[in-house]
């Protein structure tokens, strides 16, 4: 068990990082954040172009086969640069949903084109405020329709697909949708973060395809949620590293009284404590990956706590990057409310942290049950 990045995979790291300062720099994000345009176009494009989009997507249904803990690489970097384009609910999300649970037919069918960017996919879960769970969920399919609605899709505006959590009978399923079908209605919802837009999504008799091939143990949307949160965790540990790079570096700038506002005690105890919610997030974010790429048994109680660990730490890295920065911190021309919105989004994508303590909990008492726990 090897807790770091392999060679290739650090060397991909830096490259993407460098490929990042170009593409994906502060004043990219801000046209999006400010303009018309839901997501970057260029910056989706060359992403494809590089592979990253198919990077755990398998060689024969159109990726690159290199595996999850690859794309963990790259979800960090895209995290440091709080990119605008739609990773985690094409890939993190609907193409893993694909993976967990789509038949070798509907693999070949979406995932190509999902690696490729030709379409953009997304996950359509929540239905109403609170906990993302099968039984809050009463959008229906039913003899080859969906009928319900689901609120805060990510993307939902301009993704070619959804996969849906829909119940049939009293069972909750995932269900592929194409949007541009007769039966789907698209509203925008405000959202903290407007680079990461969010939607109302309505289906009246909207043509579905049952995800018939799960083969796991256990429900398919917590088996998908422990998925993503990993890689949704190294884009909050990114982030959150990025975010103590600007505090640090401010401090550092920055006088009063005649010295760097750095050789305060305060000022040193915040950034202090935000390394250490970092350090403790990275080591919990790497465990997980391992688990993930593994398919080891450990992985809903790593997830849970990589994405509770990762989310803590990209709050309070956003916070305390403000606080830092003091009253220039709250204006809109700086970029630290930029930080602040992002974790707030990522802190929500997937389920509150409230969702994720109660299951890591349920998990260590299973295990504590069984005896796995040392």
């Amino acid at each position: 068990m090897d807790f770091d990045f392999s060679v290739e995979q650090k060397t991909l790291k830096e490259q993407g990082r460098r490929f990042l300062e170009q593409w994906g720099n502060p004043s990219s994000r801000r046209a999006v954040f400010e303009g018309e345009e839901p997501y970057n176009k260029k910056l989706w494009e060359k992403s494809a172009e590089l592979g990253w989009l198919g990077a755990a997507i398998p060689e024969q249904f159109g990726g690159l086969g290199l595996g999850e803990v690859t794309l963990c690489a790259i979800a960090e970097e895209l995290g440091r640069v709080l990119a605008p384009v739609p990773m985690a609910s094409s890939v993190y999300l609907a193409a893993e949903a694909l993976k967990l649970s789509g038949t070798a037919a509907q693999k070949q069918m979406l995932l190509p084109s999902i690696a490729s960017a030709e379409q953009i996919a997304t996950l359509a879960l929540a239905e109403r405020a609170g906990p993302i769970a099968a039984s809050h969920m009463e959008c229906r399919f039913a003899d080859g329709v969906l009928n319900g609605t689901k609120i805060a899709v990510v993307d939902g505006l301009v993704a070619d697909v959804a996969v849906v959590a829909a119940r049939a009978d009293e069972t909750v399923g995932l269900y592929v949708v194409s949007l541009g079908e007769a039966g789907v209605q698209r509203t925008p919802q405000k959202s903290i973060d407007p680079s990461r837009p969010v939607a109302r999504l309505d289906f009246a008799d909207a043509p579905a395809q049952p995800l018939d091939g799960w083969q796991g143990d256990g429900n398919v949307l917590d088996a998908l949620l422990a998925r993503a949160a990993v890689f949704v965790a190294f884009e909050q540990l990114g982030g959150a590293e990025a975010a103590l790079e600007l505090a640090k570096g401010y401090a550092l700038e920055r006088f009063a009284f005649g010295q760097p506002i750095g050789s305060f005690q305060a000022i040193k105890h915040k950034l202090a404590e935000v390394y250490v919610a970092i350090e403790l997030a990275r080591s919990q974010a790497y465990y997980a990956a391992w688990a993930l790429e593994s398919a080891a048994s450990e992985l809903p109680v790593a997830a849970a706590a990589a994405r509770l660990a990762a989310t803590a730490a990209f709050e309070l890295a956003a916070r305390e990057l403000i606080q830092v920065h003091g009253g220039i911190g709250m204006t809109w021309e700086h970029d630290c409310h930029l930080y602040y919105r992002r974790s707030r989004h990522l802190a929500l994508i997937l389920g509150d942290s409230g969702q994720w303590r109660e299951i890591l909990m349920a998990g260590l008492m299973a295990d504590s049950q069984s005896g796995s726990l040392t």
